[in-house]
């Protein structure tokens, strides 16, 4: 099984344009879920894959009524839309009154999650968009459900020392007490966000912070802080999406997130597909798409997708999505 949850602590460091970005270039078929109770953004910046809006009604707010009565994770597509780009993706609320109509019903969606990777019908990764976690947040009623939580952050002090903190503690929490994570608790990483001219030596140096200060956390890697590549990730801006400092950015931490976890990730779903009839095409995976975002442009809201991006569920593996940081 594979949930990411991405978070922050506090601020807005930009953890919906790093889940989009992540999920833009999985290898294998993912979902990205916008799990901020506070609400989503991409039904407000991003186009559908048949070029009008997105439905505000189909997504976390239109799976409340189904988890009530119970989820089989297969039914997660029944809410799922298409991007321009072909991400697909569960959108999120409105705002934060909705997040009353799910409440008692995350550790469903949690296991629902977590799950979809072993189904034999349409298996595939979730990447959920937490947004901020500090308070109660009833989004970290996914964080038990995860392989990995994913704290966002910039490099200012002030916010590195949030981010120590917020670890440290979120680490305690999933394992008992226990900053060290204990077999099918989730870890838990720090993505920066940095100027990619200074990027290996903060990862370094905030790594050791977090190892000396015992938060049984470590850096996964670093996003660019690329405005430009961003804009074009939300399709405001046109360009080579794939030659962005955020996109070759974001296939560098995922290629290094495969090579540690990848084999625990794929040894479920690749059990679940052994059981298949023998008739059975098996599912498309991600992995089968080579890594290629030269013809792609993310469609604005309300405009037709442009020529030569996927439609309808196809995508290409590198700029399949239109999102924006918040």
């Amino acid at each position: 099984m594979a949930l990411i949850a991405l978070a922050a602590d506090k601020g807005s460091p930009g953890v919906t344009t790093a889940a989009v970005a992540l999920a833009a270039v999985w290898p294998r078929r993912v979902l990205l879920a916008e799990t901020d109770p506070a609400g989503g953004d991409l039904v407000y910046r991003s186009a559908a894959a048949h070029g009008g809006p997105l439905n505000p009604n189909t997504g976390m707010l239109s799976i409340a009524a189904t988890a009530r009565r119970g989820l089989v994770p297969d039914q997660l597509w029944d809410h799922v839309q298409p991007l321009s780009g072909g991400l697909e993706v569960l959108v999120g609320l409105g705002n934060s009154e909705q997040a009353a109509g799910l409440a008692g019903l995350w550790p469903t969606l949690g296991h629902a999650f977590a799950s979809l990777a072993d189904s034999p019908h349409a298996a595939a990764d979730v990447i959920a968009d937490c947004g901020r976690i500090s308070g109660d947040t009833p989004a970290a009623e996914l964080f038990p459900h995860a392989s990995l939580v994913l704290l966002v952050s910039r490099t200012e002090p002030e916010a590195l020392a949030r981010v120590r903190d917020r670890a440290a503690a979120l680490a305690g929490k999933l394992n008992g007490g226990s900053r060290v994570a204990g077999p099918g608790s989730p870890m838990v990483g720090v993505v920066l966000i940095a100027d990619t001219g200074s990027a290996a030596k903060l990862a370094s140096q905030v790594n050791d912070m977090l190892v000396h200060a015992q938060t049984g956390a470590r850096v996964v890697g670093t996003l660019a802080d690329d405005p430009a590549g961003a804009e074009q990730l939300a399709g405001r801006r046109r360009g080579r999406l794939d030659k962005s400092l955020l996109i070759r950015t974001a296939r560098k931490v995922t290629a290094d997130l495969y090579q540690q976890y990848g084999a625990a990730w794929s040894a479920s779903a690749h059990a679940a597909q052994s059981h298949q009839p023998q008739h059975q095409s098996p599912p498309q995976q991600q992995g089968q798409y080579a890594p290629s975002a030269q013809q792609y442009q993310p469609g604005q809201p309300g405009q037709p997708a442009p020529q030569g991006s996927a439609q309808g569920g196809g995508r290409p593996s590198d700029g399949r999505a239109a999102g924006a940081g918040r």
